[in-house]
This record gives structure tokens, sequence and C-alpha cells, in this order.
């Protein structure tokens, strides 16, 4: 989705120092400290807060829940490339762990494959 991986450490690293956040709620990634239990993608074109990282317009949050999976998951996510696009596509999603599981091929209705994330989680790339 070409989206950037938002970076909260300003943040955390402020919250830390004034004592409003403690360490067991903050980890280490690639270098940078982040709250524990959360992850969020954003769109590059669109503003942000540049103390906290948090994107003001297109955004995803990825939050740990303590349950385990009970069935499908509620949001669907369908990616789509550019035209003619496809193969380079599904290779660059297949290098960052997705796998493929099934063609779909209808006519002239269009073309697209069903991939599964690193965790199990199917989508769809057009």
């Amino acid at each position: 989705m070409e989206y950037e991986v938002e970076d909260p450490s300003a943040l955390v690293e402020q919250l830390l120092a004034a004592g409003h956040l403690g360490e067991e709620a903050v980890v280490e990634h690639r270098g940078r400290k982040t709250f524990r239990g959360y992850a969020a993608i954003r769109h590059p074109a669109d503003p942000f807060d540049e103390t906290s990282g948090v994107g003001r317009g297109r955004r995803l949050l990825f939050q740990d829940v303590p349950e385990g999976k009970q069935g499908k998951n509620r949001l669907h996510l369908d990616i789509h490339g550019e035209r003619g696009g496809l193969d380079k596509l599904l290779a660059r999603l297949e290098d960052l762990g997705a796998a493929r599981v099934q063609e779909v091929d209808q006519g002239p209705a269009g073309h697209w494959w069903v991939m599964r994330d690193p965790e199990g989680n199917e989508f769809c790339v057009a």
C-alpha cells in the first residue's frame, strides 16, 4: 500500500521522561521506542503530527487484543496496484511475508489473487 509506519518514538520518550508512561508500556522496534501492543501506518501524502507521528488522514491502527482469533476477520483489505503491475505487486507482498492462496479469474470482470499474511489473515490483491 506504500503507507509509512508511524514513528511515535519522540512522544514515547517525552511521556517516559515526564513519568506519564512506564517502561512496561514500551517496546523497542528497529532501534526506536514505541507503544507496546500498537502499531500504525499512514498515507505519506496526508498530514501528520510531527510530535506524535500520528497521521491525520488515511491511517490504519493495529492493536493487540487479549482474545484469540475466533473466526474470520471482521476487516478485509483489498489492495489494488497499478494497471499492468499485478506481478510486481504480488512479488513485493511475497517479499514482505505474504503467500499466494488462490488465483481468481472472472473473465471480463477481473483477475486477482487471494493472499495470506504471515499471521494467516487473508486479503485480495488486484
